[in-house]
């Protein structure tokens, strides 16, 4: 009986960090992804734009060491090429909205400095008549599920 008490108490561990779950790791959530880590705190609300130009580029690349793969565009805007940063792959995938290379987007989002250099953590993005949301308006991202106040 003692053991399938300890069965049961490592399973809703590992379901709770995220352990041998598909595309997530066990940091902070989500991969590094969740609402309280390193890389969502880079959002600076006072820094919002939209911007609109031509995907170049669509990539899946871990955004800091040690976090799950996100999905990143590279924009070409009129004076500028900007790297978009959407979210993780793993929550893009899940998606019924893809944005390929030659796609033209609006992209409203954050502009900050990511390794030297400006980058676009995005809030939504439209192509077309379609738009996705991937976080509100202070940054916090809709794949983190429901927020505590």
């Amino acid at each position: 009986m003692g053991r399938l008490i300890w069965a049961a108490a490592l399973l809703a561990a590992a379901a709770a960090t995220g352990a041998g779950m598909p595309g997530r790791g066990a940091m902070r959530g989500h991969g590094g992804w969740g609402a309280g880590g390193d890389y969502v705190r880079r959002f600076d609300a006072k820094t919002v734009e939209t911007v609109s130009g031509e995907v170049t580029a669509v990539k899946k690349v871990a955004p800091l060491r040690g976090m799950g793969k996100g999905v990143h565009l590279t924009l070409k805007l009129e004076k500028e090429t900007l790297p978009v940063h959407l979210g993780p792959a793993w929550y893009m995938d899940n998606q019924e909205f893809e944005v390929e290379k030659g796609d033209k987007v609006e992209v409203k989002g954050s502009r900050v400095m990511f390794e030297g250099k400006p980058a676009l953590i995005a809030i939504a993005v439209k192509k077309g008549d379609l738009t996705l949301t991937l976080r509100d308006e202070e940054g916090f991202p809709l794949w983190s599920g429901w927020r505590r106040r």
